[in-house]
């Protein structure tokens, strides 16, 4: 705030019936500016407080020293389950990994239905899986598996689905494989059987 300063400067009388000029200074009041430089100050180091960065926890994979790094990769059979999502919002799906060519496992078709859909399966696979642990087939460690597969006929949507349907089921361990020709071809033969165009 600026005030006029309105008090004499001080200087000489030149004679009778001269009015004395008055001399007029502007002094500037800083005193709220100070207030607030306070107040800013005060509010950045309060939002910097609150501005803590979000951390994303992550869980590492258990070490054991025996295992090579080839058993480390290595999937059980009897806990994977591998979807092939293909056109149309068609799910396939079967037990297991399918890593003998010569015996290639029987492929089912579902959806994302309510009922009966790929949900139903993941379910059943879980309780099959937590079943086998209760009875010492499996240990504590081992978790039921889903391997994803997208075709190249699948949409984008399917696939946002499909990772949907891992957070709802509570899937911990997922993930996402490029599909193979002879599963491309079984598709096919699947659909050719079926009737399904």
């Amino acid at each position: 705030m600026a005030e006029l300063d309105t008090s004499s400067g001080g200087g000489h009388k030149k004679g009778p019936g001269v009015k004395k000029g008055k001399k007029l200074s502007t002094r500037i009041d800083l005193t709220p500016m100070v207030d607030l430089g306070f107040l800013l100050i005060t509010f950045f180091m309060f939002t910097t407080t609150l501005a803590k960065p979000k951390t994303m926890e992550i869980n590492m994979p258990y070490k054991d020293k025996n295992l090579t790094d080839e058993d480390k990769n290595k999937i059980k059979k009897s806990v994977a389950l591998t979807v092939l999502l293909s056109k149309n919002h068609r799910v396939y799906y079967y037990e297991g990994i399918a890593d003998d060519p010569d015996h290639q496992p029987e492929y089912k078709v579902t959806g994302f239905a309510q009922k009966n859909g790929i949900r139903d399966v993941i379910i059943n696979k879980k309780k099959m899986v937590d079943d086998m642990k209760r009875s010492g087939a499996l240990t504590a460690k081992d978790q039921a598996t889903v391997l994803i597969k997208p075709d190249t006929t699948s949409t984008y949507s399917d696939l946002v689905n499909m990772l949907d349907e891992m957070n709802i089921n509570d899937v911990k361990v997922y993930a996402i494989i490029d599909i193979s020709t002879i599963e491309q071809d079984n598709i096919k033969a699947t659909e050719a059987a079926n009737g399904i165009k």
